[in-house]
């Protein structure tokens, strides 16, 4: 399909919105909201440089990041729920979605990095067509929760050349309980399994930068809320041992976890390296685990080094 005829297609489905898995049916296009809130203009928080994210992401330059507001998601536990989950932003016109787009690509970023994109891809997709014949030359990164529905992701091939999206559960009853969504594990690991078809395993060039394919993110979550183990065994069996991981551990209480206690603490140093260990048996070797060497008084919880420069370290290091 001609990226026009994606462009069309996309926006035809905002009169009935089907963009992921809620199917809400909204007209959006007259600004009714379902689930997520969200109307027919993009709202954006922030388009800036960004040096946080994985290393072949931000590399030296940084990844020229877009922070979408709202989400189809609603962790109990979001760590932005500012942006996501009380529509911290403001909405802007596609021209000006164009612009940023431009803009961040005049400032030297290794790519475009587009974070809460589901329910935005008719305006992603538009605004990338109008960059294009100005001159973007660069990566769009695919930033996701994990919460989408395969045939629009089907729809991105050849639009998307990073695909980063978490895999957040890996029992769809904890998804429903803690972030609101249905059949997580279906849409997410069908989904997973489209952007793998359409990229393959990351590319990354001779100065370190990501070009193409797959990464993975993985949270920590306390109680092993996420059942990561089960997650790494689809990676493992339906993917490829070549997948790059980013082991996080990054999760603190935050939002409305003071309404769940087995969520009101942070990720204990035991429980995130015996992930990082499995994914090692299993010959996942491929990624990033987090700086863990700071441990809170008292305790078995560790705090990320967030004021390093870069709190990724690499698997085989």
């Amino acid at each position: 399909m001609e990226l026009e005829d994606k462009v069309k297609k996309l926006n035809k489905l905002l009169k009935n919105c089907s963009l992921c898995p809620h199917k809400c049916g909204v007209d959006r296009c007259s600004g009714a909201d379902g689930f997520c809130h969200s109307g027919l203009k993009p709202a954006v928080s922030t388009s800036m440089v960004h040096h946080g994210e994985e290393p072949p992401i931000s590399g030296s330059r940084g990844s020229g990041t877009i922070f979408f507001s709202n989400c189809n998601m609603r962790c109990v536990y979001c760590q932005n729920y500012q942006i996501s989950q009380e529509s911290g932003g403001a909405e802007i016109s596609i021209g000006k979605l164009t612009n940023n787009i431009m803009e961040l690509q005049g400032k030297g970023v290794h790519n475009i990095n587009l974070v809460s994109p589901t329910i935005w891809v008719p305006q992603i997709v538009e605004s990338f067509s109008i960059a294009k014949k100005s001159g973007l030359d660069l990566p769009f990164v695919y930033n996701t929760g994990g919460y989408d529905h395969p045939g629009i992701i089907k729809m991105l091939e050849g639009i998307i050349d990073i695909y980063m999206p978490d895999i957040r559960y890996s029992d769809s009853s904890m998804a429903e309980k803690y972030s609101g969504i249905k059949d997580y594990v279906k849409f997410n690991r069908n989904s997973i399994l489209e952007m793998y078809r359409q990229v393959g395993d990351l590319e990354i060039d001779k100065n370190g930068i990501a070009q193409k394919g797959l990464l993975i993110r993985l949270l920590v979550l306390p109680e092993n809320i996420g059942g990561i183990k089960d997650t790494l065994d689809f990676i493992k069996t339906r993917l490829s041992g070549n997948v790059y991981l980013s082991i996080m551990a990054q999760y603190h209480p935050a939002y409305r976890t003071d309404r769940h206690p087995e969520l009101s603490r942070r990720v204990g140093a035991g429980e995130y390296l015996e992930i990082v260990e499995y994914a090692r048996k299993l010959g996942l070797d491929h990624g990033w685990i987090q700086d863990h060497n700071i441990l809170e008084p008292g305790k078995d919880e560790f705090i990320p080094d967030f004021n390093k420069e870069n709190v990724f370290k690499y698997y085989k290091d």
